[in-house]
C-alpha cells in the first residue's frame, strides 16, 4: 500500500474514532435525568436490555457473545437486571441446562423510553444539516454498521 493511503487511513481513523467516541458520548448523556432506574443502569446493562428487547430472547451466553463481553461478566450484567426486574429467566426450550432471557415490561419500557430520548436528540441534529450532509450519512450509515459488527 502506498505511503500517502496509509497516511489518509490513519488520518481518517482518528478523525472517526474521536467524532464517534463523542457521538456516542453525547447519545450515553441523553439519558441521563430520565429518572433513577435509567441512571442506575450502566452502558453494558443498558446495552444488553436493548439487545434482548431487540432480539426477544436469548441464552445468557448469546448474549455475552453479542454484546462482546466474557460469560462472567454478561452473569453479573443479567443479575443486576434481573434484581431490577427488567429481565426474567425461564427455562430453554430444548436444552435443560440453559435458560432463556426475556425483557419484562418495565425493561421494555425503560428500552424505550431511552431509545425515544435518544432518537429525538438526533433528530433534532439532523434538521440542522444540509441536504448534501444527510445523503452522505445515508450512505455511510450501512458502512458503520459494518464497522461496528466486525
Amino acid at each position: 500500500m502506498p505511503q500517502a493511503a496509509t497516511t489518509h487511513d490513519a488520518g481518517l481513523a482518528t478523525t472517526m474514532r474521536i467524532s464517534i467516541t463523542r457521538l456516542a458520548r453525547r447519545l450515553r448523556v441523553e439519558r441521563l435525568g430520565l429518572g433513577d432506574t435509567e441512571m442506575a443502569l450502566s452502558d453494558i446493562q443498558l446495552a444488553a436490555l436493548a439487545a434482548l428487547d431487540r432480539h426477544e430472547a436469548m441464552s445468557p451466553g448469546e448474549l455475552a457473545e453479542h454484546e462482546k463481553v466474557q460469560p462472567p461478566s454478561m452473569t453479573r450484567v443479567i443479575a443486576v437486571l434481573e434484581e431490577r426486574n427488567l429481565v426474567q429467566r425461564a427455562p430453554h426450550p430444548t436444552d435443560r441446562r440453559q435458560v432463556i432471557l426475556t425483557v419484562t415490561a418495565d425493561g421494555r419500557a425503560l428500552v424505550n423510553r431511552v431509545r425515544r430520548r435518544r432518537e429525538a436528540w438526533l433528530a433534532q441534529r439532523l434538521q440542522e444539516l444540509s441536504e448534501e450532509e444527510l445523503a452522505a450519512l445515508a450512505a455511510a450509515a450501512p458502512i458503520l454498521e459494518k464497522l461496528s459488527q466486525s
